[in-house]
This record gives structure tokens, C-alpha cells and sequence, in this order.
């Protein structure tokens, strides 16, 4: 490997499955130590099976702030200051906004909009200069998804607050960026209630409308994710890098 990211110390939120888990690898790969978190003491059991002896694996819950501080106060006891934060936990809850639950909206803006604003906020003073964030957005912040009402604002204010927060941070020497995944094969699918036949099912519907015939792989949304983190993006800033397989261009 290239060593991209060498000597760095990377932190990824909601990194025991998926993209997030992907990342965590690939940064190793590149050199990083590595923290890598996850709310479910299952999920990060799994996780700490996965990528033993190579990185740190906590329980935290990116939208409670006590969780956030203490998580952050651990890294830098142990690691010293923080190079690059993937920003990347999220759920997803679908419900039209005629039978969707007030519950599973505030779940939806609380884990994948008020965390990342939690978190970011929590990072600042311990961010290194040079420090770089990558926010995990979707192309569903830009496209109207019936019964994704809750997730698609959640992602928009996301991208918004990527911009907010390259205009406060980028005189810090803070580079954020988004990434923005289109349909990615990923335990999301499955974390719905839906049974695996639903999920797949509902993963396969998505594929006439890719340009490119298929599904993303969560390694792929990980190489962009690295590209933004190291210093290759060393002049991007407040970008939003769409990979979607080109659905939310044609």
C-alpha cells in the first residue's frame, strides 16, 4: 500500500459494519491507528474480532453527548490528537409522512444529523493541524424517495452542515468534505425490520436505476472516503464527492 495515511490517528463513527468497517480497514492498510466505534455491544464485539490487534473498537453513541466527550477524551489519552474523522454512523427508518412514527423520525435526525453535529463540535480542540473530516451523506439528501423523508433531511442537513463547517474550520487548516454514497450493499438494508427476503428485494429494486447495472461495495465508497481524508484532497474543501454508480446523474 502507499501509506496514504502513515502515523495518523483516524477516528470512524459507526465503523463495525459496512462503509464504516471498510474504511477502518483501508486506513490501516494506509497506516493509521485506528478507532472505530459502534452503539450495539454485539456489533462491536464483531468488530473487535474483525480487526484485532490492529485497531481500538469502542461502544459509543454518537448522539449522546456524555458518549461523545468521553470517547474523545480516551483517543486523546491514548493516541494524542486526531488526524482524520469518518464521520459515518447512521440509520435508517422508512415511513411515508402519512404513516410514519414521530418516534422513528426523531431516532432518524438524532442518530444521522444531530451525532455528526455532537461529534464534530466535540472534535474541534482535538483535531491536529491539517486535520481532515469526512462526513458520510447519501445521494438520498438530493432525490425524492418515497418513505425517506426522515433520512433525506437528515442527509441534507448534513451537506449543509459540511459547508458550515468548512467556512468555521477551513481558517484552522480543518479540511471537511462529504461523501455521498448511492445504493451501497450494506447491513442497512437489513436493519429495518425487514426480513433478509425483504431486503434483498428491496436491494435489487434499486439496480435498474444505476447506470452503471449494480450495486456499490462498501470498499469502493471506502477508497473515496480515503481520497478525501489524506493529502491528495489537500485543496478540496466543503465538496460533497457523489458515488453512486451514476444514478443521481442521468
Amino acid at each position: 500500500m502507499s501509506s496514504k495515511l502513515a502515523g495518523k490517528v483516524a477516528l470512524v463513527t459507526g465503523g463495525t459494519s459496512g462503509i464504516g468497517l471498510a474504511a477502518a480497514r483501508l486506513f490501516i492498510e494506509e497506516g493509521a491507528r485506528v478507532v472505530v466505534t459502534g452503539s450495539r455491544d454485539d456489533s462491536v464485539a464483531k468488530a473487535r474480532d474483525a480487526l484485532a490487534g490492529v485497531s481500538a473498537v469502542r461502544v459509543s453513541d454518537t448522539a449522546r453527548q456524555e458518549d461523545v466527550s468521553a470517547l474523545l477524551s480516551e483517543i486523546r489519552a491514548e493516541f494524542g490528537q486526531v488526524d482524520v474523522a469518518f464521520l459515518n454512523a447512521g440509520i435508517l427508518k422508512a415511513g411515508s409522512l402519512a404513516q410514519g412514527s414521530e418516534a422513528d423520525f426523531d431516532a432518524v435526525i438524532s442518530v444521522d444529523l444531530k451525532g455528526p453535529w455532537l461529534t464534530l463540535q466535540a472534535l474541534i480542540p482535538h483535531l491536529a493541524p491539517g486535520a481532515s473530516v469526512v462526513v458520510n451523506t447519501s445521494v438520498a439528501n438530493e432525490r425524492g424517495w418515497a418513505g425517506l423523508g426522515a433520512y433525506s433531511a437528515a442527509k441534507a442537513g448534513l451537506r449543509a452542515l459540511v459547508r458550515t463547517a468548512t467556512a468555521e474550520l477551513a481558517p484552522l487548516g480543518i479540511r471537511v468534505n462529504a461523501v455521498s454514497p448511492g445504493p451501497t450493499w450494506t447491513p442497512i438494508f437489513g436493519r429495518n425490520g425487514a426480513t433478509p427476503e425483504q431486503a434483498e428485494a428491496a436491494a435489487q429494486g434499486l439496480i435498474p436505476r444505476i447506470p452503471l447495472g449494480r450495486l456499490g461495495q462498501p470498499e469502493e465508497i471506502a477508497k473515496a472516503v480515503l481520497f478525501l481524508a489524506s493529502a491528495d484532497a489537500s485543496f478540496v474543501a466543503g465538496a460533497e464527492l457523489v458515488v453512486d454508480g451514476g444514478l443521481s446523474q442521468v
